[in-house]
């Protein structure tokens, strides 16, 4: 019986530390993956930033790239954005109109930092973008997104375009896909023009999510070869929109 004893001690010993074991590797992989971004900014001015950002994606981007703030102005100025609508908003007032996600003024800002961004770029890297403006009512509007680029594809991801909340973090836009909201919520859908440089658009979150992702695949050098260049005012002074 003492030599069974002795053989069982360890197997039991060697038993319990694997549940230690496992609860440590889950520990660490869970520290891991909290590690923050590497970030590199770029511009801020005021509530207006952007930054590179370092992501921990196993795809890897064609980046740097070269484009200058006219292209990257090009590209942005054909993004057309439009409200959700439901069943009963599109019967009462048919379907939102188009508009372009990108102003003028804001284009001012974004175009040249998002060209200096490009161009410092690695391939893990996403450039981050956020303008924000007050409004006459004393709201904040913002426009927020990620541009990445993985040749022939430019990414473009957009999660809230001229999006209207009170000062702050947007703690409404929890509540806006709940049953009893006004039909003008900040659900948006988003595409590409001319849409024959639109390969797809993919879209992320749901009704009952606060956090919308719209992709929009763009083949950005046919599209660049073909439009027409518009000139950009680096030292605009950014104006309030019309309201």
């Amino acid at each position: 019986m003492r030599s069974t004893d002795s053989v069982q001690q360890p197997i039991v010993r060697l038993a319990g530390l694997v549940p230690a074991l496992a609860f440590t590797a889950i520990l660490s992989v869970g520290c891991a993956a909290q590690l923050p971004q590497r970030i590199t900014p770029i511009s801020e001015e005021g509530l207006n930033v952007v930054r590179i950002e370092t992501t921990s994606g196993t795809e890897r981007n064609t980046q740097p790239v070269a484009l200058t703030p006219g292209e990257v102005g090009t590209i942005l100025r054909g993004v057309r954005v439009w409200e959700q609508r439901n069943v009963i908003h599109r019967l009462v007032s048919g379907e939102a109109p188009k508009t372009r996600a990108f102003r003028d003024d804001e284009l001012a800002f974004l175009a040249p930092a998002i060209s200096r961004a490009l161009a410092q770029a690695g391939p893990s890297d996403r450039v981050y973008f956020h303008v924000s403006h007050a409004t006459s009512t004393g709201e904040e509007e913002t426009t927020t997104g990620w541009i990445f680029i993985r040749d022939p594809i430019l990414h473009l991801v957009l999660s809230e375009v001229h999006d209207r909340h009170g000062p702050g973090p947007d703690i409404s836009r929890y509540d806006r896909q709940m049953p009893d909201i006004p039909p003008t919520s900040g659900s948006f859908n988003a595409t590409f023009e001319p849409e024959q440089y639109l390969v797809k658009i993919r879209s992320g979150g749901g009704w009952f999510s606060a956090d919308q992702r719209e992709e929009l695949f763009i083949r950005y050098r046919d599209a660049l070869s073909s439009l027409p260049v518009h000139p950009l005012n680096e030292k605009e002074t950014p104006s309030q929109p019309p309201q």
